[in-house]
Order: C-alpha cells, then structure tokens, then sequence
C-alpha cells in the first residue's frame, strides 16, 4: 500500500514544482485533478490529448520522478438539473476516461450526481427522508428518470476505454453511504466502484471499518483524510450542519488531517480492513482542514501514515 497526495492542494504550483516536493516529502503516488469541482490546475485533459508531445512529456515527468497516478479525479454533478453545467461536468468526464486510456491509469473518481426532485427543478435536491410522501416519489423519480439512466451510459464509456470509475460516497449526492453506493453499483458492477473517504462516513455516524467490509472489492481508490466530530455540538444540533466550515467551534464537525480526528487505532484497523478486503492500491491524502495550513497538513498526514502502513523487510508495504 502506498501514500499518495491528492495534487489539487498545490494548484497555485506549477505542476514539475509540485511533483519534485511531493518526492521530496517521500510521497509515491499522484492524484491528479482534471476539472469540474477540483478544477485542472496541473492537467487539462483536452490538450494533452491533442499533443502526443505534450502528453508524452507530462507522462514522463511523473514517471522519471519514480511516481505513479493513482487515479484522475474529475468529481462533478453531471446529473444536475441546469444542463449547461450538467453537460461541462459531463465532457470532462468522457475526456478524463480518454486521457486514463492513454496515460493507462486504471482509475478515474468522481461523484454520483445529484438530479432536481422533478423535471422542472432548477437545484440539485438531496432526499434524505421519504416523508411527506412526495419525497419519497421524487427520489424513486431521480433514480430511475435521472441515476441509472445515466449511469447506464456512463457505463458503457468507461468500458470502451477499458477504465473504471470510482464513485465517491458524498452527502448532498445520490451516493452517500454504503447502500446507496451500492444501489447505484449494481447498474454496472464491473465498472462502477467506490472511492472511499472515511471523513464522510464519520460525520454521518457510519462505522468506517464495518463500511470498508460492507464495501468490500467494490472500494477502488481510498482518500486519507479526518474528520473530528465535537460531541458537545452535535449533542445540541445534530450532525447536520450547514454552517461555513471556518466556524470551527460552532459545527458539529470538520475536516482534519488524519490523525486529528481519530487515533492511530482507529486508522490501522481502517488500513487493516483495507487490506483484508483486498484493497492494496494507494492512500491518498486530501487536506480539507481549515485549522491548519496545506503544507503543515500535509507533512503532519505523510509522517502520521508512516507509521499506520509499514514495510516489510522486502519493502512492500503492508498493514500495521
């Protein structure tokens, strides 16, 4: 198992600049972003696949630094209700499977999308309670109109350019847990997957290493990154919360960098059921937390995954 680092938290470095730290820091693996929500900052798919060149020399420069892509991420709505942006999330998706063929990664994430209620709505609508009765028809409504249609199709794309996706599990998506993550895996089981970041399921209540079981072959890629949920306002409120993640003392929770959300226990028996459900691909680490900055969030998650995934005395990682 390897850790990796999700680039988009250096998108105001160039792209050589970024990968020479990211070797520097003892980091293996790249998660590269390529539009839509995590933008394109270091790859814009549409050129590189213009320019055998430019695709070439963006190849090697990844390659000759001895890292490897764990996946392009491209996370977008392309099931939202406004069709210009549902079709934009939509192109960089079709565009991130070619550019996977051609670079071979094996992997591409992004999120399950979220439709309108009916077909006159303008937002996304996230059902999250089947009463009154009209919520209920509206989600049966999104997933056979708007989910599996889609994803139907989707499907196909992906398996003409021999790529799989992996769906991350996101509230305020149609896939947030682990049913509903399978609910829209069974469209296409060979293709559709999950990128699994246990920061969601914390917040949500869900017990990460019985998800990471429940999941099982179905997990694809895996985000490292921590969520720590304050007992005290959730006692008040509840885990919903939709205030600004910079009022750190007044949510229920926020993203931390791992380790300071849950202890080293808690993520070796994440990684050890990883591994025992087969996964042994990359851990990549997402700085979403706002109480420190990227760089420190970034040594401080490498030295704390360190000691969570070991070597043998061959050199291959394995789980503490």
């Amino acid at each position: 198992m390897k850790i990796g680092v999700f680039a988009v938290l250096f998108g105001n470095k160039p792209f050589e600049e970024t990968l020479d730290y990211l070797v520097e820091l003892g980091v293996e693996a790249i998660e590269i972003g390529t539009g839509a929500y995590p933008g394109n900052a270091h790859c814009d798919p549409a050129a590189l696949l213009r320019s055998d060149r430019k695709l070439e020399a963006f190849r090697q420069a990844i390659s000759r630094r001895g890292l490897t892509i764990s996946a392009l991420s491209c996370h977008g709505n392309p099931l939202h209700p406004q069709t210009r942006l549902a079709r934009d999330h939509h192109d960089v998706f079709i565009r991130t499977l070619e550019l996977a063929r051609r670079l071979e990664v094996e992997t591409v994430i992004t999120f399950s999308g979220c439709p309108a209620g009916d077909p006159k709505g303008a937002q996304p609508n996230w059902i999250v309670s089947p009463w009154p009765p009209e919520f209920a028809q509206m989600l049966a409504w999104q997933w056979k109109e708007r989910v599996r249609p889609y994803w139907r199709e989707a499907a196909r794309a992906c398996r003409a350019a021999g790529v799989r996706v992996a769906i991350e599990m996101h509230p305020n998506f149609v896939a947030y847990n682990p049913e509903t993550m399978l609910q829209l895996r069974d469209i296409a089981p060979r293709v559709i997957g999950c990128n699994f970041d246990p920061s969601h399921m914390f917040w949500q209540g869900v017990d990460v290493v019985t998800a990471i079981r429940t999941l099982g072959d179905a997990i694809y890629h895996v985000h490292a990154k921590d969520c720590r949920v304050d007992r005290a306002n959730v006692a008040k409120n509840g885990v919903l919360d939709t205030k600004k993640y910079t009022r750190e003392l007044e949510r229920s929770w926020i993203f931390r960098t791992v380790g300071y959300g849950n202890d080293a226990l808690v993520w070796k028996d994440i990684v050890s059921t990883l591994r025992l459900v087969g996964y042994d691909h990359v851990l990549s680490i997402e700085h979403e937390d706002s109480v420190m900055s990227g760089a420190e969030g970034l040594k401080k998650a490498i030295a704390f995954l360190k000691d969570v995934v070991v070597r043998d005395p061959a050199g291959e990682a394995y789980w503490a």
